[in-house]
């Protein structure tokens, strides 16, 4: 950490990854292991992303269940519940990776449910020809950001906590970094970086009742219009179609897919 002359506190590094979600982690864990110096940087804490609101589990075509599912069926099933309006490619990509994807967690320490003979259990969901959530009872979300942030925090990559970013920084076309603040003292922190990752969830504050956490007020999205960058589908906004509206106390909490799903 040094200081320059207007007293800002500045970092360098190779890249900066803003947000500290499942998406985030997972992104600085690939930018480590690529050999690259890398920061995560958090709006509150870590381990409070909105990944631990995840409950019903994680789709992927393991067939642990029943054999005969596989990654064409699961990317049949989302682009048939998408309307065939889904970006193809990464319905794919999703589809085709997703099981290596839990197999790494597992490996990383996550504990699924198992069936009776050892094998990840999977369970039903909403849309799905077939059982395929790989799930951890109803906290699922909150398994996976447990062994994210353990992993993390393991291999050394550094964390900033309550710090917001209200700026990418650029150096002609090029982006050269992002500025921010400390929440707790609202001093100013700049982070050079030549390639900076947005993994900073929704806009689901945009709505007066919403399960989502006060987090998630597309700041992202945000940043990287004001960098220049092209914003994708941006009229398929992902919300919960079940949840509490009464009591008033409990306005706004999630009922899991799953209940659908059963």
């Amino acid at each position: 950490m040094e200081r320059d002359a207007h007293d800002y506190e500045r970092h360098r590094y190779d890249v900066v990854v803003v947000g500290a979600g499942g998406s985030g982690l997972r992104a600085a864990i690939a930018a480590h292991e690529a050999g690259a110096r890398t920061a995560v940087i958090c709006k509150s804490l870590l381990g409070k992303a909105h990944t631990v609101m995840a409950e019903g589990g994680i789709a992927a075509a393991m067939g642990n269940l029943y054999p005969e599912d596989n990654w064409k069926v699961h990317f049949r099933d989302t682009m048939r519940g998408g309307k065939l309006l889904n970006h193809w490619r990464m319905a794919e990509l999703h589809a085709r990776e997703a099981p290596e994807r839990v197999w790494e967690l597992e490996q990383w320490g996550a504990l699924f449910d198992r069936t009776s003979d050892g094998l990840i259990s999977q369970r039903d969901f909403g849309g799905h020809r077939y059982a395929r959530l790989a799930h951890v009872g109803d906290r699922t979300g909150l398994e996976m950001i447990r062994t994210l942030q353990q992993r993390t925090v393991a291999l050394g990559v550094d964390v900033f906590m309550e710090c917001t970013v209200t700026d990418l920084l650029k150096d002609g076309d090029r982006i050269a970094g992002a500025f921010g603040y400390w929440r707790e003292t609202g001093r100013f922190v700049v982070f050079e970086a030549p390639a900076v990752v947005l993994a900073t969830g929704g806009i689901g504050k945009s709505w007066k009742v919403t399960s989502n956490s006060w987090e998630y007020t597309g700041d992202g999205h945000a940043l990287a219009l004001r960098a220049g960058a092209s914003l994708l589908n941006m009229e398929f906004v992902q919300f919960h179609p079940t949840g509490m509206v009464w009591p008033p106390s409990v306005r706004g909490i999630l009922v899991t897919e799953s209940v659908r799903g059963d």
